[in-house]
């Protein structure tokens, strides 16, 4: 029988990681158990639901703490998050049903590491930074530089995400989120977009430009970001969408062609552009 614990705070879930490196981290279960018939019974599992240490969205000098244990539906209806962040709200907001984000964490996604992981983009351009913890204690991690390749992270055996903390959009940033499926809801991404656009005076100034769905992991586009700083935005928009559709390498696979995925992708970050000049 597969051993399972549920520590009561955060320090007996870290010693449990530490005890058991090879366990399964169960958070909401979303992913892991679509899956679970394919694969082989789990050594143990650690189960995070609702622990107490790791469920809070706090308010900080710099900007918010989400706890890896906060649901979806908890930040897509968190006032702060809505109205300073919203990429993060809106891609919560279409992480499946809603009992899906219900279930489904900040810290199971982030976990996951899926290239069509909603929430990867909208972290990326909110520039997220990530608290990791283990036995041996907690250390900060850049988002940007969390991915390694496909499903891979800097995430160590045992070590568990406790938190992502995003910073406080600088003055005159607009901030920027879509995603695109095969339907409304409740549909696996083609492709997602997130973008921080810091704008003067119709001037693009600075821009962090995120896109999911056409790598083997979620991608900040330097190109585009680049090439955009210091035009009007009208010409930054014609500017985005050159660079991303040269910057950008998608694959074929059973959700779209590289072909859609790099039209679409251009097509939205030019958007955002627009938008911003509106």
């Amino acid at each position: 029988m597969t051993a399972l614990v549920r520590p009561r705070d955060l320090g007996e879930a870290l010693a449990t990681r530490a005890a058991h490196p090879d366990w399964m981290v169960l958070a909401g279960g979303t992913d892991l158990m679509v899956s679970a018939h394919h694969k082989p019974e789990p050594a143990g599992i650690l189960d995070l639901w609702r622990l107490r240490d790791l469920g809070a969205i706090t308010r900080t000098d710099r900007g918010v703490a989400i706890g890896a244990g906060a649901t979806w539906l908890e930040v897509s209806r968190h006032a702060d998050i809505v109205a300073t962040w919203s990429p993060l709200a809106l891609a919560a907001r279409e992480i499946g049903a809603l009992q899906i984000q219900a279930r489904g964490t900040l810290g199971g996604n982030v976990g996951t590491s899926s290239p069509v992981g909603d929430s990867l983009p909208a972290l990326l351009a909110l520039d997220a930074e990530l608290v990791l913890a283990s036995v041996r204690g907690h250390r900060r991690v850049a988002y940007r530089d969390y991915c390694t390749g496909y499903r891979k992270t800097q995430l160590a055996a045992d070590e568990l995400i406790v938190a992502a903390h995003l910073p406080r959009p600088a003055p005159g940033t607009q901030l920027h989120w879509r995603k695109v499926g095969t339907r409304r809801a409740q549909s696996i991404s083609k492709m997602m977009a997130a973008a921080a656009i810091v704008v003067d005076g119709g001037v693009v100034r600075d821009a962090t430009i995120a896109l999911g769905a056409v790598a083997d992991r979620p991608i900040r586009v330097a190109a585009v970001e680049q090439a955009v700083r210091g035009l009007s935005l009208a010409r930054a928009s014609e500017a985005a969408r050159a660079a991303t559709l040269a910057a950008i390498r998608p694959i074929d696979d059973v959700r779209s062609t590289a072909v859609y995925r790099s039209e679409v992708a251009a097509n939205v970050v030019a958007r955002f552009f627009h938008l911003a000049g509106a």
